[in-house]
């Protein structure tokens, strides 16, 4: 089964019309996007959009042998005229086959906003999943027909990640799976930073006029299974942390920082912290991680590292001279390299924030000048046995490593 991408962008296009936003300024040429459209096998039309004569002549294609178009889209019909020889455009109900001529089945999913998604299989028995812009599937479960693995997965990737994490939970999207992102917009600038964070959810993007062949293997670069962000303060590093496993399901957020009664800033960084994460993460407040990193399980997301290294440096008795020259060194050399020995053995997905402090003015006192040190010693041990290192600056993540 092949398709053609006629277009990749988001219903407005890309660049949007009149929009002066820097993404759009910087959408031109390979970067620009039309409307998506998918022609499959030259016969079926997903999503008729303003042009998609002249993107198929400019694939080399002709909509001529096209014998049904269907809409995902929320509207009930065309927003521009129909091509002549083209059938008019419709839509299958939610929960319906439609078997074409050719050999292909259609099943129309539902979502969780307006919209229809298709689930195509062809005559070679190749499966593929186009969901609409914005949209996740609704009442997926484990062990429907619908929740087998999919060959290719076309879908809302940057505005919709959490679609991603619904179809790993119920094997619908594997480690085979081709994902790639549609119904692309100006939320994120294109090029570099576009593919980092497709990347970073096991996905890809593909030019206008691409075509496709379902079930071939792509090398899409594989989701780091360890990553350190860094950054200063409010520089954004915990929200690049948490986009970073978005598309994944059944997270635990492993809070270090605990919840410091009575203190409401604190309280306040807590609860915006949790508004942001999606709804099927468990949360967990401990500072051991050192088990956690040694359990199977779902992907474990840190932060932070300089509160754990706080929590450490208190029980040792860091702060007390006498104490730390007694053997408190010691002791946290010893807490760090059973960290960074259990982050090398461990098997499952982490990522985990830290703060980078050794940058900014040099601390006033000894106990200040000793935890930025211990902090920089922390992360570069950290960092050392990680895949990915990120430094997040003003919000925009700098790859390090990986």
């Amino acid at each position: 089964m092949e398709l053609t991408l006629l277009g990749t962008g988001a219903p407005a296009g890309l660049p949007r019309p009149d929009c002066p936003c820097a993404a759009c300024a910087y959408a031109l040429g390979a970067d620009a996007r039309a409307a998506t459209a998918l022609l499959v096998d030259g016969t079926l039309l997903l999503d008729l959009t303003p042009g998609a004569v002249f993107a198929a002549a400019r694939a080399g294609l002709s909509l001529g042998g096209v014998r049904q178009v269907l809409l995902s889209h929320p509207h009930n019909g065309p927003a521009l005229e129909v091509p002549v020889g083209l059938p008019q455009p419709g839509r299958v109900p939610d929960g319906r086959e439609l078997a074409l001529l050719t050999g292909h089945r259609v099943r129309a999913v539902a979502m969780d906003a307006p919209g229809t998604g298709y689930a195509v299989t062809g005559p070679d028995g190749l499966r593929l999943l186009y969901l609409p812009p914005g949209c996740a599937p609704a009442g997926l479960e484990e062990g429907s027909e619908l929740s087998a693995p999919y060959d290719m997965v076309l879908s809302d990737v940057v505005g919709r990640p959490d679609a991603l994490a619904k179809l790993r939970a119920v094997g619908a999207v594997g480690a085979t799976t081709d994902v790639v992102a549609v119904h692309l917009d100006h939320d994120v600038p294109p090029g570099p930073e576009l593919r980092r964070r497709l990347a970073a959810a096991g996905a890809r993007a593909v030019p206008d006029g691409s075509t496709l062949t379902v079930g071939v293997y792509e090398d899409v670069p594989d989701v780091p299974r360890r990553t350190l962000v860094l950054g200063g303060a409010r520089s954004g590093k915990s929200v690049e942390a948490e986009r970073r496993l978005e598309a994944f399901p059944d997270v635990l957020y492993v809070a270090t920082g605990g919840s410091r009664s009575g203190d409401q800033e604190w309280a306040e960084r807590v609860s915006a912290h949790r508004e942001r994460r999606p709804g099927s993460w468990r949360t967990v407040e401990t500072c051991d991680l050192v088990p956690l990193l040694a359990e199977d399980g779902a992907p474990l997301l840190i932060d932070c590292l300089s509160l754990w290294l706080t929590d450490a440096m208190d029980s040792v008795g860091a702060w007390d001279d006498a104490v730390w020259a007694d053997g408190g060194e010691r002791a946290l050399r010893k807490r760090v390299r059973e960290l960074t020995a259990a982050v090398r053995a461990t098997r499952r997905t982490v990522v985990a924030v830290s703060n980078e402090v050794g940058s900014g003015i040099v601390p006033a006192t000894a106990s200040g000048r000793r935890y930025r040190d211990e902090l920089g010693r922390l992360n570069a041990a950290f960092a050392g046995e990680c895949e990915q290192v990120l430094l997040v600056v003003a919000g925009q993540a700098l790859v390090l490593r990986g």
